[in-house]
């Protein structure tokens, strides 16, 4: 059975908002499938009977039925002070939407990648003492050591930077190029005109 405290109520012109975002083809199916909670919540479906139909989890039912409920207050208040159907749109997408994360800091500055990569350009025999033709993660990771670019790094890291593996067959050196040269870093894709 459903709370009081953790009541969905929905007014016609949040239904309408709820109805757009499940039919919207650009809409996430994250967003959508948390509209469709909300929805089946404000019809009075119990949280098991939404989990089967949805399937998903009823902890997942009862983490968005508590979140629409806490947020209900603000909508509704927005609903009438503003008056727009977009506004409303707005709010409700917002709320739907996964809260924001901090994340771990990055290890590395922009500036310290960005010197990472200028040492991979250069030619191993000419920049430093280095008997290699090519870079390779491992030669990379001590080389910049050694200039005092940053204090440690693992070879796996150096190969992050340019989309590899530690079984990449390419040189760091043609990757240190192409991305130089406009192509797209691995999993990028090209953005449609």
């Amino acid at each position: 059975m459903a709370h009081a405290k953790g009541k969905v109520v929905v007014s016609a012109v949040q239904a309408a908002a709820l109805e757009r975002l499940v039919r919207a083809y650009t809409t996430p199916q994250h967003i959508a499938q948390r509209a469709r909670i909300v929805q089946m919540s404000a019809s009075g479906k119990l949280n098991v009977e939404q989990a089967a139909e949805l399937r998903t989890d009823a902890q997942r039912i009862r983490r968005w039925r508590r979140r629409w409920a806490d947020a209900q207050p603000a909508i509704a208040a927005a609903e009438i002070t503003e008056g727009e159907s977009a506004f409303v749109d707005d709010l409700i997408y917002e709320v739907l939407s996964d809260e924001h994360r901090r994340g771990r800091k990055p290890i590395f500055t922009a500036e310290q990648v960005a010197q990472i990569i200028a040492v991979a350009c250069e030619k191993p025999s000419e920049g430093s003492d280095r008997p290699v033709t090519h870079w390779t993660p491992k030669e990379l990771a001590a080389e910049v050591i050694k200039r005092g670019i940053v204090a440690t790094i693992s070879p796996r890291h150096i190969a992050r930077f340019f989309g590899g593996s530690r079984s990449q067959a390419a040189p760091l050196a043609v990757l240190a190029q192409r991305e130089g040269q406009g192509h797209r870093p691995r999993g990028v894709r090209a953005r449609r005109r």
